[in-house]
């Protein structure tokens, strides 16, 4: 039984043209920097998942920090990744 190659070579070349060009967007967006206040509040939240409610709004923050290692003797990573977010619903008149 043959192996049909065109689908698969039509495959990679669409899943090689987005990675291309996610590449290139990546490469050329300008690397932000957060305010150093920004910087404070984001090592400041708890880890884990927290809610907060105030008059007409809900706070929300996440946190979370892993080390990981690379195979059994590769290298170590500390992952620290932080979301914070503001839900406000106005209803106008």
């Amino acid at each position: 039984m043959p192996l049909q190659l065109t689908p698969l070579a039509v495959m990679a070349l669409r899943y090689g043209a987005v990675a291309a060009v996610g590449f290139a967007a990546a490469r050329m967006a300008p690397r932000g920097d957060f305010p150093p206040a920004v910087q404070a509040e984001m090592d400041n939240a708890p880890e884990g998942l927290h809610l907060r409610r105030a008059p007409g709004q809900i706070n929300a923050s996440a946190s979370a920090a892993r080390t990981t290692r690379l195979g059994r003797f590769g290298l170590r990573f500390r992952v620290d990744a932080t979301a914070l977010a503001r839900l406000r619903i106005r209803r106008l008149t």
